[in-house]
């Protein structure tokens, strides 16, 4: 994807700082754990660390997990996804119990035929914050307000393995919509390779772009109109959408990180391209 460079103005860290979730393990880089624990350890060292979340495993790595930090000194940050829903609370937390690792969240899906208030219930009085992925069909409005003033923030799904994984602009900007107006910061993961909306050319799939996600969380933020955020979410043009984040203030820039905290990608270093040829941040050393 030739973004070109766009500008040479550098857009603060407010832009940048903590948005990099390192999902290294998951699909499509599927990086062999101790690979990525290697890898998180140089970002987290580098010049570009404060732009870099925890590193995300599933719980169902853990045992692994274990063997690759035995002896390890520093506290490796994580974020735990529980696929299968709340009731592997516990045994992550006991499974973490005495490892040099500090988990910063814990990713929990709502299972099938589970409902909001049993959801609820099950994650009340976890000691680690939760980001629940919200999931695509009626339960999404009513769980979002449930989430209303607790501890919680949003994950929705953007992309995956087949296309019915991502949902188009409409849908993603009435989960926005609902989130927003819920008062729920949310974070996204799956299918964000590159900072502008595209079309994968290896799949055909529509590709939403982190930095368009970003600008729909602003426009929402403001109350701007459905056709806006759509036409934000569908926006190719790569200058287009560079010169739209130079021009906001730092009080709309702040606003928009605190609605869209996150992305989970599987590669740190792709999006630090993208940003540094867009002319958003300065090279990293």
């Amino acid at each position: 994807m030739d973004l070109g460079r766009t500008g040479t103005a550098v857009v603060t860290d407010a832009l940048t700082r903590g948005l990099l979730d390192d999902a290294a393990v998951f699909p499509p880089g599927l990086a062999p754990l101790p690979d990525a624990v290697a890898a998180h350890d140089r970002h987290t060292s580098s010049s570009y660390a404060a732009m870099v979340g925890p590193l995300v495993v599933a719980a169902s790595g853990l045992a692994e997990l274990a063997e690759v930090v035995a002896g390890r000194e520093t506290p490796l940050p994580l974020t735990v996804t529980l696929p299968a829903g709340p009731g592997g609370i516990a045994d992550v937390l006991k499974a973490v119990d005495g490892l040099p690792v500090s988990v910063e969240s814990l990713e929990i899906a709502v299972p099938q035929g589970m409902s909001v208030a049993e959801f609820l219930s099950a994650v009340d009085g976890c000691p680690v914050p939760v980001a629940v992925e919200i999931p695509r069909d009626e339960r999404r409005v009513p769980l979002l307000q449930a989430l209303s003033g607790t501890p919680h923030k949003a994950k929705f799904r953007t992309g995956g393995t087949s296309a019915e994984y991502y949902p188009d602009e409409a849908e993603l900007a009435a989960a926005i919509r609902a989130t927003v107006e819920a008062g729920v910061p949310f974070k996204a993961t799956a299918g964000l390779h590159h900072a502008i909306r595209n079309t994968d050319p290896a799949t055909g799939f529509e590709q939403h772009g982190f930095l368009n996600l970003l600008l729909a969380a602003e426009a929402v933020d403001r109350d701007a109109g459905d056709e806006e955020v759509v036409g934000l979410l569908a926006e190719r043009d790569a200058a287009a959408v560079a010169d739209r984040i130079r021009a906001l203030t730092p009080e709309r820039l702040a606003a928009a990180r605190a609605r869209f905290t996150s992305f989970g990608t599987c590669s740190i270093t792709d999006p630090l391209t993208e940003l540094t040829d867009l002319g958003l941040i300065g090279a990293p050393a």
